[in-house]
């Protein structure tokens, strides 16, 4: 345990003990989770305190930068860590506070992810309409700046889960108001399904089919939003949403076969 290891900088950085290669026959997840907890509960990573970048955990810890986002998820769900777009994760400054809390542990089933998604959709479909009437040009611009950068990453063969992710942070963003930041920057990855069921391992295209149909959604609600039409922007993540529960329900079945 890192407890029994401790090392602290002077500066209050993390010591040498989180940023050494896991043991190899541990769970890769839950070893990046208990390890960097331990940190924090030792006092090596401070209130506040930047964790290691992505590159750098995966290159000391050996692990890919999925076990290393899922295990960011995780701290972010016990309320130990908090993220900020394209800043980074941190050291939550009030780690007692968790007044609701998802484990992603739970969430291996497809009753769970279809839980997740009614509850998105009961969100960010209002989330998509007040963005459509608020949002700035230059937030219009990264909304479908976003959506460009999933095309991108999908079309390369990625999963695109972190992009996924970020287009619709970014409609968060377009709102203007900090209560939809903050519900999405707390629930963070474990709202794309693809992160927490591994439907599409080996299955390359059924993935690809899944990952065109969210494109194509994604750019009507772009298009939606562009337009500062309220109900062309709710119906567009209604349609994306509700599409994604039977979407998923069917692709489930398909891979089962």
């Amino acid at each position: 345990m890192i407890g029994q290891q401790k090392r602290k900088s002077r500066d209050g950085s993390p010591g040498k003990t989180l940023l050494r290669p896991l043991n190899p026959i541990r769970r890769r997840t839950e070893e990046v989770v208990e390890r960097i907890a331990a940190q924090i509960a030792d006092g090596d990573l401070r209130a506040g305190a930047r964790l290691p970048t992505e590159q750098a955990m995966m290159t000391a810890m050996g692990v890919s930068r999925t076990v290393v986002r899922e295990a960011i998820s995780a701290l972010r769900a016990q309320g130990l860590v908090t993220t900020r777009q394209g800043a980074g994760a941190f050291v939550n400054n009030e780690p007692g506070q968790q007044p609701y809390a998802i484990d992603p542990e739970g969430l291996g089933s497809l009753g769970s992810v279809i839980e997740i998604l009614e509850l998105r959709t009961a969100v960010e479909i209002e989330a998509a309409a007040i963005a459509s009437e608020r949002a700035t040009a230059a937030q219009i611009k990264a909304i479908a700046k976003a959506a460009h950068i999933f095309r991108r990453a999908i079309a390369s063969g990625d999963r695109a889960i972190k992009e996924d992710f970020d287009f619709h942070f970014a409609i968060a963003v377009g709102t203007r108001n900090s209560r939809f930041v903050g519900f999405l920057e707390f629930l963070g990855g474990v709202i794309i399904p693809r992160q927490t069921i591994r439907t599409f391992d080996g299955k390359e295209d059924l993935q690809t089919r899944y990952l065109q149909s969210i494109e194509r959604e994604h750019q009507m609600i772009v298009d939606a939003i562009s337009e500062r039409s309220p109900r062309k922007a709710r119906e567009a993540m209604r349609r994306h949403l509700v599409n994604g529960k039977a979407r998923y329900k069917q692709l489930a079945t398909e891979a089962a076969r």
